[in-house]
């Protein structure tokens, strides 16, 4: 009875959540793998207490019920075999699953590296409201919303948050782990083969939460290649008027359109990143990371009452990237507001 009630368990939530790579249920990589089994040996350790208590409730309501011809033992109090039952068992799981659970926390350590004959990938995420950056530092490109990465290859994750904390996700690969302003936490994947799966922000940030998802690809490596190429030609510029727009407070596809792409795009790819443009992210400074340049298409053609609403600053902050003039955009300073500023909170809210 215990094998047909995980195996229509299991049928009911992977049937659900395989299609679009959304559990770890549905593994597609070690972690997601190991979870799955963590999962599995919890669940049926469960099921020893709680299978008894569901079978052995209507049985003994039946066996004892008034009129019934059960033995009548008003005296009775105490069974060493009961005793040893109620107690033994529930001690004995506990500490089983005491056991595993202490075994996959040091196993499935985010931090700790996974084991490859190949090096890792090394990709810094930035969480924003509402969307992500990658940026790839030995690639010297960025994305916005699109994590692509060789199959079979480990990837080591350096993550933080330039708003509110927020929970990186890909539940087909494994292991959730929060990003949070002004600090650096790691998590480390790896996918078996090529595949295409939903990443999202599990920490509630704002009105716009629900939008805030990405797409992660694992590819081969003449893909991952020909991916990087692809940025590099045809990605934007990422300098400080851009920047001002991407930190706002907008979705991917109003960056999109900030940007003079379609508005139903769902990535965006940057053709050069500063080298030191996530520590000065985690350090608050961004703006000194960036090159001035010339206004971008995000300054000229984003209007001010956009970047009120991207940005969540109502003033020479929010206008410094519509209205330098461009034979002034090299000398001016595009300064971003720190964490506790107006920009990090909706309009009304209480720092």
């Amino acid at each position: 009875m215990a094998r047909a009630f995980l195996g229509l368990l299991a049928l009911l939530v992977v049937t659900g959540c395989s299609q679009n790579n959304l559990s770890f249920l549905d593994p597609h990589g070690p972690v997601a793998a190991a979870q799955r089994t963590h999962f599995w040996i919890v669940v049926a350790l469960t099921l020893v207490v709680v299978l008894p208590v569901i079978v052995l409730t209507p049985v003994l309501v039946w066996k004892y019920r008034y009129g019934g011809e059960s033995t009548y033992r008003p005296r009775w109090s105490f069974s060493k075999r009961l005793e040893y039952l109620i107690w033994g068992v529930p001690f004995l799981i506990v500490a089983i699953l005491g056991y595993f659970l202490w075994q996959q926390t040091y196993s499935l350590d985010p931090y700790k590296p996974l084991p490859s004959d190949q090096k890792p990938l090394h990709v810094q995420v930035v969480g924003y409201d509402w969307k992500w950056l990658f940026i790839y530092p030995e690639q010297n490109i960025a994305t916005v919303n699109e994590l692509v990465f060789p199959a079979e290859r480990p990837l080591e994750l350096e993550l933080t948050s330039d708003t509110v904390m927020q929970s990186f996700f890909v539940p087909a690969l494994g292991s959730q782990i929060y990003a949070m302003h002004g600090m650096v936490t790691r998590l480390h994947l790896l996918a078996d083969h090529p595949g295409t799966y939903r990443g999202e922000n599990t920490q509630y940030n704002g009105e716009r939460f629900h939008e805030q998802h990405f797409t992660a690809k694992a590819v081969t490596e003449a893909a991952f290649d020909d991916f990087i190429a692809g940025a590099r030609r045809h990605g934007h510029t990422l300098d400080r008027p851009t920047y001002q727009v991407l930190d706002g407070r907008n979705t991917v596809r109003e960056l999109a359109r900030a940007l003079g792409e379609d508005g139903q795009t769902e990535a965006l790819r940057f053709s050069a990143t500063p080298d030191d443009l996530f520590s000065a992210i985690v350090a608050g400074t961004p703006g000194e990371a960036l090159a001035p340049g010339p206004v971008s298409m995000a300054a000229q053609q984003t209007p001010l009452a956009f970047q009120r609403v991207a940005t969540g600053v109502d003033g020479p902050v929010a206008a410094a990237a519509t209205l330098t003039p461009l034979h002034a955009a090299d000398d001016a300073m595009v300064s971003l507001p720190p964490a506790g500023s107006p920009r990090h909170h909706q309009q009304g809210e209480t720092p």
